[in-house]
């Protein structure tokens, strides 16, 4: 048997740095050079033309990487497309309605008990080719979306200024933007600024009033295999009257069952062990409102359910004032 030496020297000596398939690293060349081919094409047509909503609408549906080179140039992801459309199918918001021209090929989905269903990117690429009216209402998405009052309000801004039409006139400063976005999306998401919480602590701040989070002793204790890190604890650890747990989610995935067990779980814990402090959760985002059978499981765990919109902001300070009486 080697020693741990001969074995430290030889992934030393021997190490390749990077891993890289060559064949696949032509094929996704070619993958690459394909969309930046479709998106020189579509600079010239509107340099030639001017700017028309049928030369993206020509492009999404005849391209097989039409959707793709839209994406890139605007920068928005696969992913946020997804929730996009998740929102369009479930918010009855009339101008977003107009613009998207969804009672034109929107039909009236059979949604479970555990909400409705994400679309994947297929099932996108597929309404893209096969339904004339989608396909326009995605187009109508990237020129007008930023314009439209409800998407104003809830997308985040950096995601909103991706939906500006400067950018599909390929205008200079604007694909510098998209550059920039690409670059920094994931410092953007990590920031402790962007996560709900910190809403949360503002308000504990401005209220002067303490808090910990960690793990409660008593659960330590009495239930080690159980107990779970708690977001918030108010006042402290030893004298808990307010425990907080927190979940915003934008994404779906079948965690969120097992997230929702184990809060029940939390809950009879807290009962036992805790009975004088009261569990309450911050439960919001698109996540949980298209798993509507996991959030009815969640919401049971808690004494009481805020979201972070204004209005539960504003009903979270009254119970904040009334714990600290």
């Amino acid at each position: 048997m080697k020693s741990t030496d001969e074995k430290f020297k030889k992934v030393i000596d021997k190490n390749t740095f990077y891993f890289y398939n060559k064949e696949f690293e032509e094929s996704y060349e070619g993958y690459v050079n394909s969309i930046k081919e479709l998106l020189l094409n579509l600079k010239n047509e509107i340099e030639l033309n001017g700017l028309k909503k049928e030369f993206f609408e020509k492009l999404i549906f005849e391209k097989e990487n039409g959707l793709r080179a839209l994406l890139a140039l605007t920068g928005f992801s696969n992913e946020n497309l997804k929730r996009i459309t998740t929102l369009i199918r479930v918010v009855d918001d009339a101008e977003l309605n107009r613009i998207l021209l969804k009672d034109k090929w929107f039909k009236k989905e059979n949604i479970s008990d555990d909400g409705i269903t994400e679309w994947s990117d297929s099932k996108i690429t597929a309404m893209i080719k096969t339904e004339k009216y989608f396909r326009q209402g995605i187009v109508n998405l990237f020129f007008e979306g930023a314009t439209i009052p409800f998407l104003a309000k809830t997308l985040p801004l950096f995601e909103l200024k991706k939906l500006s039409i400067s950018k599909l006139q390929y205008q200079i400063p604007d694909l510098i933007d998209t550059l920039i976005r690409y670059k920094e999306k994931g410092s953007y998401s990590g920031k402790k600024e962007n996560n709900p919480e910190t809403v949360i602590e503002n308000i504990l701040e401005e209220f002067k009033v303490t808090f910990e989070r960690g793990d409660l002793s008593e659960l330590i204790t009495n239930a080690p295999d159980s107990k779970r890190t708690m977001d918030f604890i108010i006042p402290n650890k030893k004298n808990p009257l307010l425990i907080i747990e927190s979940s915003y989610l934008v994404t779906t995935s079948s965690g969120q069952g097992d997230k929702s067990k184990t809060e029940i779980s939390i809950d009879a814990l807290l009962k036992q062990h805790y009975p004088k402090s009261k569990f309450i959760g911050f439960v919001d985002g698109i996540g949980w409102y298209v798993r509507k059978g996991d959030l009815k499981r969640m919401v049971s765990a808690y004494e009481d359910v805020f979201t972070f919109h204004e209005d539960e902001l504003r009903r979270f300070k009254v119970l904040l004032k009334d714990t600290i009486k």
